[in-house]
């Protein structure tokens, strides 16, 4: 099942279960969402980097994977992206050898927006990144 609250219009918020399919379907909410908040020009790289982070949260977590878009307001310039799984260890940064076949998404997330980190919650853990939004 999959959940939706939006509130206000500026934060979307899913609850994903922890299967294969959330992937695609997190994918596929997200760019819908930003269509509908006419941030296209951040659309491609936020899809790319939610899809890695709820991949992550599918290998090392089990359970519920929230998937949460708070765009930006009040001349904010940022859209902010948090990933949340319940397992309360920090992802960690790998160096990926170039036979690797993972290990390279958090290098992706830290090269690829403008700040990220996590922080732990009561369930758990969330994984934030902010893409700078073009004024």
């Amino acid at each position: 099942m999959i959940d939706l609250i939006d509130t206000e219009g500026d934060c979307a918020e899913w609850t994903f279960p922890a299967d294969p399919g959330a992937v695609r379907t997190a994918r596929a909410a997200v760019r819908g969402q930003l269509r509908a908040w006419e941030l296209d020009s951040v659309g491609d790289i936020a899809v790319l980097l939610v899809s890695e982070l709820v991949t992550n949260s599918l290998r090392h977590a089990t359970g519920p994977i929230g998937v949460r878009l708070v765009r930006p307001v009040d001349g904010q310039r940022a859209l902010r992206v948090e990933v949340s799984d319940p397992l309360p260890d920090p992802p960690r940064e790998r160096s990926a050898a170039a036979e690797d076949e993972s290990g390279r998404g958090l290098q992706l997330v830290a090269g690829s927006c403008r700040s990220w980190g996590t922080w732990p919650g009561d369930n758990g853990k969330t994984v934030w990144f902010e893409l700078a939004v073009p004024g």
